[in-house]
């Protein structure tokens, strides 16, 4: 009888431990950096360009994270670290291994680890250094191991270098741009590796690989028109298809001059015949439609940008800034459109038409505001101090219409009208996207006569307030002319710098797997 007990107890013991092992949930890391930086600006960026949140407070960037959501409970997460900056100028060497180092640091702490989501841009530009997430996954690998899943989430215009694209697993990048489905595709990274790791599947069998020879700005390539709206509907049904995980396309970054820097597709799944079919096909659809790419609205110079503006009968008439683009890597504070515009007679009564400029740096004026009354006339100089080569610095004279401080990445905003425009300067630069940005500073963009944008593509809150809206080619370090921009150091023959080249090869490079 007591043996009998004895087994009992023994058989209770063990199928608990059955259960519990059972029940044993995976160990995820969370880590990532992105930011766009242009190598034609001489803007540099710094570790605290980055905004970085750290441990748990990484989770509030991801609301399919959130405490309550099914994906939260399907692991354990070790967050580290997830930094996002403002696109600028090349990122620092001593920013860059300060917030490796730390990442690294942290993944320490928790070892080991069944997956990562590495969360990146893909256009992250670093001095001295080539493929800086091509460095920084490499050095992710070394801490968690050869085995550990690595599901990598980028924006459509980063860039996959081979050794990116061999050191992660799993890969996936946005599918339109503007990018609004840029949680979604967060989320199918996330998604994709809880899949592989809850069935046991693990790394893919084949990734495929096609470098596609072609460097277009994102102002030619928004999937809200064609051919770039066909072209990314066609990456979803291969992902429908038996034996394929994930496919995508990459635009990759225009503004900086590295070999890297092109498109690319990749394809990832475990029947070798389907990822090389997919793969080859979205190659193909995309080399086929290359010169059908072109700016998503009408662009001219700026003289006749403004020209048109001043004619138009709607409200608001947008003008894009477009060469010092700060969302796209500029500095953001090149001052030569702003210079022009207030030369124009049209603008130097102050019941001219109302002209909205968003914005200019200049933390001289902006400080020289603080110590003044709203309805003042103050002066003090404005932009030009990362990037003159354009045009000097702006003594600007006017009247203080509004102050606003606290702003995360302005501080300090302020409204000087000269004339009839009425120029936003900040304490630090910051990309203009929402009408509260306007609002909060009590200017109607609705109302306006004209609307200038430091901006290329109007993201979709501009886009559906906008009345007439043309793209101003202006100089700045993200000049859509990419001809006089310089190459030295992409790969050449590349569309569009040369135009009449051959057919490229756009058969599959395979992959080989992480630690093989």
């Amino acid at each position: 009888m007591r043996n009998l007990l004895a087994l009992a107890f023994l058989i209770a013991i063990f199928s608990c431990q059955g259960k519990l092992e059972q029940k044993a949930l995976p160990r995820i890391a969370i880590a990532g950096l992105a930011i766009e930086s242009s190598t034609f600006s001489p803007a540099r960026s710094k570790a605290e360009s980055f905004k970085a949140r750290i441990g748990q407070d990484i989770f509030s960037y991801y609301p399919f994270l959130s405490d309550s959501s099914e994906d939260r409970a399907r692991a354990q997460w070790f967050p580290t670290l997830r930094g996002h900056a403002i696109p600028g100028g090349m990122v620092t060497r001593d920013a860059y291994d300060s917030l490796v180092n730390l990442t690294l640091e942290m993944l320490r702490e928790n070892l080991p680890y069944d997956g990562l989501f590495f969360d990146i841009h893909g256009a992250m530009s670093v001095e001295d250094l080539d493929d800086p997430e091509g460095d920084f996954i490499i050095k992710v690998r070394d801490i968690v191991g050869p085995e550990t899943l690595i599901s990598t989430s980028m924006d459509l215009h980063g860039n996959v270098s081979q050794r990116l694209a061999e050191n992660s697993d799993l890969i996936t990048c946005y599918r339109m741009a503007p990018h609004e489905d840029a949680l979604e595709s967060k989320q199918r990274a996330v998604e994709n590796l809880l899949d592989r790791l809850e069935s046991g599947k693990g790394k893919p069998a084949f990734k495929a690989w096609i470098p596609v020879p072609i460097l277009l700005p994102g102002e030619k390539t928004s999937t809200r028109i064609e051919p770039g709206k066909s072209l990314y509907a066609k990456v979803d049904p291969q992902t429908k298809k038996e034996g394929v995980i994930d496919a995508a396309i990459w635009i990759g970054y225009a503004w900086a001059d590295e070999p890297r820097n092109h498109a690319v597709v990749m394809v990832t799944g475990d029947d070798e015949k389907e990822v090389k079919e997919s793969a080859e096909y979205l190659a193909k659809s995309f080399w086929d439609v290359r010169n059908e790419f072109d700016f998503v609205a009408p662009v001219a110079y700026l003289d006749e940008s403004l020209e048109m503006a001043l004619n138009s009968q709607k409200k608001p008439f947008v003008i894009s800034d477009m060469g010092d683009n700060p969302t796209a890597g500029g500095a953001g504070d090149v001052t030569w459109t702003l210079n022009e515009i207030l030369k124009r007679p049209e603008f130097q009564s102050k019941n001219g038409p109302e002209l909205i400029y968003a914005s200019i740096p200049g933390p001289d004026l902006t400080k020289k505001a603080k110590m003044a009354q709203i309805g003042d006339e103050i002066s003090g100089y404005v932009g030009a101090m990362v990037d003159d080569r354009f045009a000097p610095p702006i003594l600007l004279k006017g009247k203080l219409l509004a102050i606003k401080e606290g702003d995360p990445d302005a501080q300090t905003e302020i409204v000087i009208q000269v004339g009839s425009v009425k120029v936003i300067v900040t304490e630090k630069r910051k990309p203009y996207h929402h009408e509260k940005d306007f609002t909060d500073l009590q200017l109607n963009p609705r109302e306006t006569d004209v609307l200038v944008v430091k901006i290329g593509y109007l993201v979709p809150e501009l886009y559906d307030l906008r009345g007439g809206w043309i793209m101003a080619l202006t100089p700045g370090g993200v000049d859509q002319d990419l001809e006089r921009l310089g190459y030295k150091r992409i790969q050449r023959p590349m569309f569009p710098l040369d135009p009449d080249m051959e057919d490229p090869d756009l058969s599959v490079r395979w992959i080989k797997k992480s630690g093989s």
